[in-house]
């Protein structure tokens, strides 16, 4: 049995936040699955040992709807594409028509999908539960989970000398957009304080934006840089085992509090300025809201608000 299920969210933190499901389709039918993304989700960097992914393909749609699978070609590039690999079964985790009559001129027998035109107001992950219950009947799932090769932990601690009897703390101090990227002040404050207890050494896990940074370089100047590490010059897939080697994250709305997380690293998820679902989503997630909020969500506009207390206390929980 051949199956394809198509997840077509732009972003590491959605793909990962369906892996749950996606798993849950393996195990109902006893074999790995089939899985296109979109290249933004960078499945590859993170999904390589995944025992419930059999291959990773790549829905090529671009920004400028240039891609291979964009507009009426990029339908029929991709109704041949799906032609060729001869998929007995498709769950498709969105509500176009377009992916429908794709799935059917392609061959699919059988073709699972969101209700049609139903895309207003869906909830990320209650649509999908509902969704897996109404498909196959599975209403329990799974933390999303990402696996490594323990040779890749042994040989991250040689390289970057990370011991044990330290405490290694992995900091997401990006983010997409600026209203997620906590100040630089709010992380060396409770920095600070943890420093005062334990023996610390902070990983510091960002992008290339300039905006990210000016974050970086304000820790790195700061009188705690010394214990710091930067991972902005590495890939996603080259940072996995050192998340992985860590005792705890702390993370902006930003791809690493969902990998730290799916990796099973306790993840304080800091939400500014983001519906709460995409930071506590997993048992392993610890989200802490701006001061004076009770509910965040997009334009709370919170950043400013993350009290560092309220991180170092939770931090402390989790360490203790």
């Amino acid at each position: 049995m051949k199956i394809l299920v198509i997840q077509n969210r732009m972003g590491i933190g959605d793909n990962i936040m369906f892996l749950p499901f996606i798993e849950a389709i393996s195990k109902k039918f006893n074999t790995p699955v089939n899985l296109m993304v979109r290249k933004s989700s960078k499945a590859e960097e993170y999904l390589e040992y995944t025992n419930y992914i059999n291959k990773i393909f790549t829905l090529q749609r671009e920004k400028n709807s240039k891609g291979k699978h964009d507009g009426l070609l990029g339908s029929m590039n991709l109704i041949k594409d799906l032609k060729i690999e001869k998929f007995d079964k498709i769950f498709i985790f969105n509500s176009s028509l377009r992916f429908r009559l794709i799935a059917k001129l392609a061959g699919i027998n059988e073709v699972y999908q969101y209700p049609l035109f139903s895309k207003k107001k869906q909830h990320i992950t209650e649509t999908a539960k509902k969704f897996i219950k109404d498909t196959i009947d599975i209403n329990k799932f799974n933390d999303p989970k990402i696996f490594i090769q323990d040779d890749k932990l042994t040989e991250v601690s040689s390289k970057f000398e990370i011991k044990k009897q330290d405490t290694n703390i992995l900091l997401g101090i990006g983010g997409s957009g600026p209203t997620k990227r906590i100040p630089a002040n709010i992380f060396l404050e409770f920095m600070e304080d943890l420093t005062k207890i334990k023996k610390c050494r902070f990983f510091l896990a960002t992008g290339n934006d300039k905006d990210e940074q000016l974050i970086l370089n304000k820790i790195l100047n700061s009188k705690l840089g010394n214990l710091c590490t930067p991972l902005d010059f590495m890939s996603i897939k080259e940072t996995l085992p050192i998340i992985k080697s860590c005792d705890a994250a702390i993370c902006n709305d930003t791809s690493y509090s969902h990998l730290s997380a799916a990796l099973g690293v306790n993840t304080i998820t800091l939400m500014a300025d983001t519906p709460l679902i995409y930071g506590s989503y997993s048992s392993k997630m610890h989200p802490v809201i701006p001061d004076g909020v009770e509910e965040v969500t997009h334009n709370t506009l919170g950043r400013d608000k993350i009290n560092p207390k309220k991180i170092f206390e939770k931090l402390i929980k989790i360490l203790n």
